[in-house]
């Protein structure tokens, strides 16, 4: 019989009192299988900033998300249990490094940050290239679509370049907020367009 064949047995002729420690046994069984294999867990924490509450996640290969302010925190968490482990944990001294850079940056005492990164939600290829070669972007220069494109390679696909930046799944640390539209409007961003103008503004790209 299978491991889940006997779950199903034991939560069919268990009665509602037993269910929890059925569910309790079963989840204890996952951890120390996942354990076992080598799975991946994933930690995250909240930081509090100027714009709001912020969660980042890392890995044992660095950081791997950033959740922006505002954004639903069950929806963050639901995509890196799908994209990396369903071992997701709450674990802010993990990521207590990248916490503080964070706070330094919106204190504006930091310019370059330092933690490594999990490039692992990011898909391969031209999307990859545009988000490395944004990361390697310095504080308070910008550049557009297209140059951003051709600094990945393709200087034609200003268009994938601006939906590889929109689904960056790092943002701040990997700076796609310094990407502009020709002419040097801000154009859209994660947070919204204002959340990106404070961004600029923090780092003296735009005035006040």
């Amino acid at each position: 019989m299978s491991e889940a064949d006997a779950l199903r047995r034991l939560l069919t002729e268990a009665d509602a009192a037993d269910l929890d420690a059925v569910a309790a046994a079963a989840a204890a069984r996952f951890a120390e299988r996942a354990a076992a294999e080598g799975v991946a867990e994933v930690a995250y924490a909240q930081v509090d900033t100027p714009l709001g509450v912020a969660t980042v996640a890392g890995t044992s290969r660095g950081l791997v998300a950033v959740a922006l302010p505002n954004r639903d925190l069950d929806e963050f968490l639901t995509k890196l249990s799908v994209g990396i482990s369903p071992r997701v944990v709450e674990a802010p001294g993990r990521l207590d490094e990248v916490r503080r850079e964070l706070e330094e940056y919106f204190a504006g005492e930091r310019r370059s940050f330092d933690v490594p990164l999990d490039w692992r939600l990011v898909p391969g290829g031209f999307y990859r290239k545009v988000l490395r070669a944004t990361a390697k972007l310095p504080y308070g220069k910008t550049l557009t679509y297209s140059e951003i494109a051709a600094r990945a390679g393709n200087p034609r696909a200003h268009r994938a370049a601006g939906t590889a930046l929109g689904s960056n799944p790092i943002p701040i640390v990997v700076p796609c907020h310094r990407i502009l539209r020709s002419g040097g409007d801000p154009g859209n961003y994660g947070g919204g367009p204002e959340m990106k103008r404070w961004l600029l503004r923090l780092e003296g790209v735009l005035g006040e």
